[in-house]
């Protein structure tokens, strides 16, 4: 059987895209002929990725649509003659963008309108989490399921190290860390507030270690900067490093006293399976899909108290009894996301409607 996948954008350390490549060499594995196909290609994919232009794009028993943002492939997908499968990743919704930047809040408003669109003319629906799912029962897709992503930890545990980097990170200061892009519905700037919180009443000796693009919404990035300065808080306690290779993303999680989220909307929020997988124990706001990655492993909290965020952060650092049971509980629920325990669940979801 020919089972193709379609991404709008082929990008390496992009969640979607590792997702596929995983998704596709197990595919293979079973037997079933199986390209990935994008619109958009990086450099070092296009020996694996084939581009979406390609006849063969359009000649899938089966085709999976990973859907995060609006694209040609929306309308495309939808008049395929073979099995439509859609995986929905969540588009953040339209209203964080607003005040920051109207184009993103233009596209995100129109991702979710391209996704109704899909309704009746998917064989079936996944959702990333059942958070995702939720959404697409209220769009009226009829046969939905869950199919969380496939995390390529490997990546990060056998990472080799990089010492110059490494030598930085321990010069004393507790590195509380956090993934992603730097963007509204991240709640960044209730990282600055915890920093507030921390340094008053916990401890002086932080850094917040920020990973990820910061440019995607430059007016939010320059709020953010503006807080700090209001503040009055050392600069240098502050990094954010833009992107990295994963040598040295796996430095940062592995000189990490913990990791934290207070982000309000996540579909799945793939660096919280990561820090599980490093053993950084995990501080996280619980919204959205985030309380369902975690069910119970790490430190959620709710509402945002951010004292009392402090407080536990603190704990997490300082603790070592506490740190061990909570890396303890993580690396049980690490299990559910091996391919051991999904491989299954696809092949079962592949054959329902195949």
């Amino acid at each position: 059987m020919i089972i193709n996948q379609w991404i709008p954008a082929a990008h390496r350390g992009d969640a979607v895209g590792d997702n596929a490549r995983v998704m596709r060499d197990l595919l293979r594995s079973w037997g079933h002929e199986s390209e990935i196909y994008a619109i958009t290609i990086d450099t070092d994919l296009v020996s694996e990725i084939r581009p979406w232009d390609d006849a063969d794009a359009r000649q899938g028993d089966v085709t999976i649509l990973h859907f995060a943002i609006p694209s040609p492939m929306t309308r495309v997908f939808g008049t395929l003659p073979g099995v439509r499968v859609l995986q929905y990743h969540n588009i953040t919704p339209a209203h964080f963008f607003a005040a920051y930047d109207p184009g993103i809040c233009r596209m995100a408003a129109e991702g979710r309108r391209e996704l109704a669109t899909l309704a009746g003319r998917t064989d079936l629906a996944l959702g990333v989490s059942d958070y995702n799912r939720q959404e697409l029962l209220a769009l009226g897709f009829e046969r939905t399921g869950v199919l969380p992503i496939v995390v390529d930890t490997a990546r990060l545990t056998s990472a080799d190290p990089v010492p110059a980097l490494e030598s930085l990170l321990q010069d004393g200061l507790a590195n509380i860390l956090f993934v992603g892009r730097i963007a509204p519905n991240k709640k960044i700037e209730d990282h600055i507030r915890l920093a507030e919180q921390y340094k008053r009443y916990v401890d002086i000796y932080y850094r917040f270690i920020f990973v990820g693009n910061y440019n995607a919404v430059p007016g939010y990035y320059a709020t953010v900067r503006a807080l700090i300065a209001e503040y009055q808080m050392l600069p240098d306690r502050f990094w954010f490093t833009g992107p990295v290779p994963d040598r040295e993303l796996a430095a940062y999680y592995r000189h990490a006293h913990a990791y934290v989220s207070l982000s309000e909307h996540e579909g799945f929020c793939v660096p919280l399976v990561e820090a599980m997988a490093m053993d950084v124990p995990v501080l996280a706001y619980s919204a959205a899909a985030v309380p369902e990655t975690l069910d119970g492993a790490g430190v959620g909290f709710a509402p945002k108290d951010l004292e009392l965020a402090a407080e536990w952060l603190g704990a997490l650092v300082y603790d070592e009894p506490l740190r061990q049971q909570v890396i303890a509980g993580q690396r049980r629920r690490l299990a559910a996301f091996s391919l051991d325990q999904l491989a299954p669940r696809l092949q079962s979801l592949l054959a329902e409607v195949a």
